[in-house]
């Protein structure tokens, strides 16, 4: 499930680097002692510092650059010392160090009477070393790093946290010399800041330069240091936890580097703080164990205002006495938060939609191994979203693995592990052509509807859903992400886990200070975040659910089908909205076009599409006005028009694995297998997106019909049209006018057609037919419009008989032959470009017309 990556091995990166190079010093084999190689600490830039003991006795500080693949060395102490803790500066200029009493009764360089002494070492050039604390508590040391560059550097900031619960920053100033050395200035007197005191638990953040920490003067409060590449810092959020009595039994630091001469114990609670650009930010922590029979562990979603705790049950027979490690190792991987406990479970959290349990994946046994990380192992997180095994020397990067998420699509998984993992992989791990690529074949393969989801669906508005959640965290409460909010009943298989009891609890109420300068950025995002969620809490139905247009859908409709249409200022409002989205998709993969989506009108889903924007538009302009109405246009522009190029793709993808052509088209030949699957597929395409009230492609329902009308027996395709699921379109009645003969059963099917038609769309398409009955209807419907525009004009016709060759005693037909004549000469004829028009049948027909009107028809 968790895939790791190897990006740094302290024996082939490190150990191998000084051997040779102490062998090329020294010319000979004795540099055979190189060991007890213990990485020190990862800094910001993803330098690793690390030190080393030699065979003459020394203990040198190196740092390995993951750019370069360079080993640099620092300094070198010419006895054994033994380092707890360690930090460069961004010039390379300084070093830090906390020096601890040896426990191996070797004579040291450094055994002062204090049990920690902290040291500033100038190493380039080396120059001198200053004494920062001499005191009988550990220490840790961090450079800052400021996010800005700078060619001269002018002032170094320290962070110094020691073990009695302060932290202080050391301003070191700093001078060029002799036009290139860099040293410190006065450091005599160095000017300290206290940045936080009385506290139990700290973190450092190397990336956005913040320091956490938790102080437990009456109630346990989380605080956070920001600073600023200035040298300013500022207390900007505190948040009151509750938190077991005693949590801790010294005071511990998360993010310090490591400390290979501290052990911690087991049974202690274990906390750690992620935070992304977002605007998330998520407390992590494990509860003691209590007779090793649950692990528990609480997440708080702090964007969110809530809680959540875990308890899950552990199998016994997997608990040996051995077992070193039962704490849950926490992994951050922005939009999921891995808790991991070797042996036991792996649990991936959403940590952006909490709604339901079934949209987080939770596995045990040996679907939660991962084999780099044994029981054993000691993993510590480092910058940028790594891990570091302390014991093997190596640091890997996260991610999840795409062939174990798709094998948790197969029908014999949970209901609930397939619809996470299909989230995980379209929201997470997406875009990925590949990847959606054997999704979509997957969709092919079990077309079908499961009982507690449709995978159609959830394709659908997860891949929608992906192309906006990261442009503002507020959207993740106004957007659709999943389809099954859309049922009157959630199923039971949704909203549990066996083995695991999940409850729920809401947090207090965060404080996030400052203003201007210092709530840009992050906390910007979060305050918005924070104060959004009180105002989704207050109003009905914040999130925007496709179904709500359907009574404005059904008015449409019927709007669409009325005489007064064309006077309906809205429809001509929603195809503006249309022209805009088409103009978008039209772009796409224009040469590359497959199936013969995007080339006809087809109003009524013009019509969804354009209706489709405005009230996501409106929506989203009532709950989220902070965005701005430009942005809020272009995405749900963007929005709809993925949703139709989604669409076109999965249609695509089934029509090249089927290898269909364009003999598709032709209705002369009866459907193969292969147009009887994509006739499948497609219909439980506009099944889903029925269902959810979300427009097709324009094109899309000619392309069903023809696909029906080639598939299906002809009664249960008439059976299809009376319902509504197909629509006889009227590109579709013309190609069947055309492409089918006049043989008895296409003459059924013709007129059954027809008579199913609208008056509008007949009278067009009758003129295609090449048969008496089209012809009847056309010269009707002349006869008709010539003698409404004659009554209209009152216009008078001569009799000429010499011109006429009808007989002159039946003065009806000579009168209407002359004035349909007269009138012609003023009208253009509509048979001059149609071909097998019988017009003996046409003066017939005038004749009996004629009857009529004159009331002679039963005389």
């Amino acid at each position: 499930m968790l895939k790791l990556t190897q990006t740094f091995d302290v024996q082939t990166d490190i150990i191998s680097s000084i051997i040779a190079k102490e062998e090329t010093v020294r010319r000979s084999k004795d540099c055979a002692g190189v060991a007890d190689t213990r990485i020190l600490n990862v800094e910001k830039d993803g330098g690793i510092v690390y030190s080393w003991r030699g065979a003459s006795g020394t203990t040198r500080v190196g740092k390995y650059d993951p750019h370069t693949k360079q080993n640099k060395l620092l300094y070198t102490f010419d006895k054994q010392v033994s380092i707890s803790s360690c930090s460069l500066n961004k010039e390379e200029t300084l070093l830090a160090v906390s020096l601890t009493q040896s426990t191996q009764g070797r004579e040291e360089s450094y055994k002062p009477a204090s049990k920690c002494l902290t040291l500033l070492i100038e190493i380039h050039p080396i120059n001198n070393t200053k004494v920062l604390k001499a005191v009988d508590c550990r220490v840790k040391v961090q450079f800052l790093y400021p996010d800005f560059l700078r060619n001269t550097a002018l002032e170094s900031h320290l962070l110094l946290a020691a073990e009695d619960g302060y932290v202080d920053q050391y301003h070191i100033p700093l001078v060029k010399q002799e036009g290139y050395r860099v040293v410190m200035q006065n450091s005599e007197r160095l000017v300290r800041d206290r940045v936080a005191e009385e506290f139990c638990w700290a973190q450092w953040d190397s990336g956005p330069q913040r320091l956490f920490y938790l102080t437990c003067r009456k109630k346990h409060t989380l605080k956070c240091v920001q600073f600023f590449p200035d040298r300013n810092f500022e207390t900007l959020f505190e948040l009151p936890l509750e938190l077991p009595s005693n949590p801790f039994t010294s005071v511990r630091f998360v993010n310090f580097g490591h400390d290979h001469y501290q052990e911690q114990p087991n049974e202690e609670l274990k906390l750690v703080v992620f935070t992304d650009r977002t605007g998330t930010m998520c407390v992590c922590y494990s509860h003691p164990l209590y007779r090793h029979k649950d692990s528990t562990y609480t997440i708080a979603f702090v964007h969110k205002g809530f809680s959540k705790t875990y308890t899950v049950a552990l199998e016994q027979t997997a608990i040996s006495a051995s077992t070193a490690n039962l704490r849950p190792l926490f992994i951050h991987l922005g939009y999921y938060i891995v808790v991991y406990l070797a042996g036991h479970f792996l649990h991936l959290i959403n940590c952006r939609q909490q709604d339901l349990l079934c949209h987080s994946l939770f596995l045990s046994g040996a679907d939660a191994c991962v084999d780099a990380l044994g029981a054993d192992s000691i993993v510590v997180n480092v910058p940028s979203r790594r891990l570091l095994d302390i014991q093997n020397g190596r640091i890997y990067t996260t991610d999840l693995s795409h062939d174990f998420l798709l094998q948790l699509l197969s029908s014999s998984r949970p209901e609930a592990q397939r619809l996470a993992a299909l989230h995980c992989m379209l929201v997470h791990l997406g875009p990925d052509q590949d990847l959606e690529q054997k999704i979509i074949n997957w969709i092919s393969e079990n077309v079908m509807s499961f009982n507690a989801f449709d995978q159609i669906q959830e394709f659908i508005l997860a891949s929608l859903y992906r192309i906006c959640y990261q442009q503002s965290l507020s959207l993740d409460k106004v957007m659709p992400y999943s389809s099954v909010f859309e049922k009157k009943e959630l199923p039971v298989a949704l909203t549990a886990i066996p083995g695991v009891k999940c409850t729920p609890e809401l947090l207090a109420q965060p404080v996030i200070k400052g203003k201007g300068r210092s709530l840009q950025g992050y906390w910007e995002e979060l305050q918005w975040i924070i104060e959004r969620m009180k105002y989704f809490e207050a109003v009905p139905n914040p999130r925007y659910r496709t179904t709500q247009i359907k009574s404005d859908w059904t008015k449409l409709q019927a709007a669409l089908n009325s005489e007064k249409k064309k006077s309906f200022n809205h429809l001509r409002y929603l195809e503006e909205n249309t022209k805009k989205v088409l103009s978008m998709v039209d772009t796409w993969r224009l040469d590359k076009r497959v199936v013969p989506l995007f080339q006809e009108e087809d109003q009524q889903q013009r019509v969804l599409v354009g209706l489709m924007v405005d009230k996501l538009r409106e929506h989203l302009n009532r709950h989220l006005p902070r965005l701005g109405k430009k942005k809020i246009d272009m995405l749900v522009l963007n929005y709809v028009a993925k949703l139709l190029e989604l669409v076109r793709h999965m249609l695509e993808s089934v029509w090249l694995k089927l290898k269909l052509g364009p003999t598709v088209l032709c209705l002369k030949q009866q459907g193969s297998s292969e147009d009887w699957a994509m006739f499948h597929v497609m219909c439980r395409i506009l099944e889903a997106t029925e269902g959810l009230c979300l427009p097709l492609p324009p094109g899309y329902s000619t392309l069903l019909t023809v696909l029906g009308v080639r598939c299906l027996p002809r009664h249960t395709f008439l059976q299809h049209v009376d319902h509504g699921f197909l629509k006889l379109t009227e590109p579709f009645v013309s190609r069947l006018m055309t492409d089918l003969d006049n043989s008895d059963g296409n003459e059924e099917l013709k007129f059954s057609v027809l008579k199913r038609l609208p008056e509008c769309i007949e009278q067009r398409v009758c003129q295609l037919w090449d048969h008496p009955i089209s012809s009847a209807c056309i010269s009707r419907e002349y006869v008709r419009t010539r003698l409404e525009k004659y009554t209209k004009t009152r216009g008078s016709v001569q009799l000429d008989r010499d011109k006429t060759c009808f007989r002159p005693e039946f003065l009806p037909l000579t009168y209407l032959a002359s004035m349909l004549s007269d009138m012609e000469m003023q009208a253009a004829n509509p048979f001059e470009e149609q071909e097998n028009v019988d017009a003996r049948f046409v003066e017939e027909t005038a004749l009996k017309q004629t009857m009529i009107k004159l009331g002679l028809e039963h005389k």
